[in-house]
């Protein structure tokens, strides 16, 4: 199976940038789709933006769309999230995501997700 390894998050200023980088190891990465998904407190874990295997096909959750940019490099087995314009509602844990050949069709689907890095904390302050 895969291990994913998050790494990036922080602390920043509403307006501010950010960028996500989850390390894949121990399987062929681009035999995965990816997702990052992100857990504020008292809400649940929700999907946000997924890139299918070849990283042709993304998603983007309304909420993001337009700020965040999912990218993979499958030479450096590492998935990526630039996060512009943070505002405060988006301070949460965010956590990668890996499903095992899931389709370009499939990556908006959240449960088809099954393998998770231990997550990092995005703190956005206004």
């Amino acid at each position: 199976q895969v291990q994913l390894v998050e790494s990036g998050g922080g602390l920043v200023q509403a307006g501010g940038s950010l960028r996500l980088s989850c390390a894949a190891s121990g399987r062929t990465f681009s035999n995965y789709a990816m997702g990052w998904f992100r857990q504020a407190p008292g809400k649940e874990r929700a999907l946000i933006a997924a890139n299918s295997r070849s990283g042709g096909s993304t998603y983007y959750a309304d909420s993001v769309k337009g700020r965040f940019t999912i990218s993979r490099d499958n030479a450096k087995n590492t998935l990526y999230l630039q996060m512009n314009s943070l505002k405060p509602e988006d301070t949460a844990v965010y956590y990668c995501a890996a499903s095992y050949g899931l389709g370009y069709a499939m990556i908006s689907r959240a449960d088809k997700y099954d393998y998770w890095g231990q997550g990092t904390q995005v703190t956005v302050s206004s």
